[in-house]
């Protein structure tokens, strides 16, 4: 099954970053969870920069594990080390968007026809369980979207997760957490946008052709799934999404 290379070796690692989190086990883990979702959610703004004497008292934590729950936020490129200076929350671009939307592209179809090739009946169950959860979570993210995005995120992250986890591949895990990592911040600004979308009807499509074991199927609707969000911002880029590289 597809797993993420160095998975277990530190809890909230980049490489384990599309599967759901998991609960922290040490101060530095729990900081760089909160220290994440917020970069992620927009509360902490690209470019912004993050000055460990002001940010230990908020995170309630030491500046020593403040700067190395930093440090693992700069392995994941979240946040930017800038030498004698301190730390940054890694700057946006719909340049890079397009480059790591294309790079999702050619990764996450290769794996989801690997997955629908090696999963056995354990992985369709597991397949399911996750579609039916991520089911519930879009029913309340439409009554609700600023209160339930967080859930629909975890639920969201679980579902692609399980989706390409048939893939025998830890190498492509590795990478594909990664760009799903990244892909967050951008998911979460298309949320603002007005461009038409059903993505409840684009994930039932998906496990349905999943199901079916439509490999060509799966794939093409997964390319359009991921190329929707990038069209979303490019109709409608939200402030601080510059179109210049990052």
């Amino acid at each position: 099954m597809l797993k993420s290379v160095g998975e277990g070796n530190r809890g909230p690692d980049a490489a384990g970053a599309m599967a759901p989190e998991d609960m922290p086990k040490t101060l530095v883990e729990a900081a760089y969870q909160r220290l994440r979702r917020d970069i992620i959610e927009g509360r902490l703004q690209p470019g912004e920069r993050l000055r460990v004497e002001h940010l230990k008292d908020h995170y309630e934590v030491g500046a020593g594990t403040l700067r190395e729950a930093l440090g693992l936020l700069v392995a994941d490129t979240l946040v930017v080390a800038q030498g004698q200076r301190g730390f940054s929350v890694a700057p946006i671009s719909l340049a890079d968007l397009e480059d790591l939307s294309a790079t999702r592209v050619l990764l996450e179809c290769e794996a989801v026809r690997q997955s629908i090739s090696h999963g056995d009946e354990a992985w369709e169950a597991e397949l399911i369980g996750a579609f039916h959860r991520l089911t519930r979570a879009e029913e309340r993210l439409k009554s609700d979207p600023e209160g339930a995005f967080a859930e629909w995120e975890q639920r969201n992250r679980a579902f692609h997760y399980v989706l390409l986890s048939g893939s025998p591949s830890r190498w492509l895990g590795h990478f594909l957490a990664i760009l799903y990592q990244q892909s967050e911040r951008y998911r979460r600004l298309s949320v603002v946008t007005h461009m038409p979308r059903d993505v409840h009807a684009e994930h039932t499509a998906i496990f349905e052709a999943a199901l079916r074991r439509d490999a060509d199927a799966a794939a093409a609707l997964l390319r359009t799934h991921i190329t929707l969000t990038l069209e979303a911002l490019r109709l409608e880029p939200p402030p601080g999404l510059v179109n210049r590289p990052a």
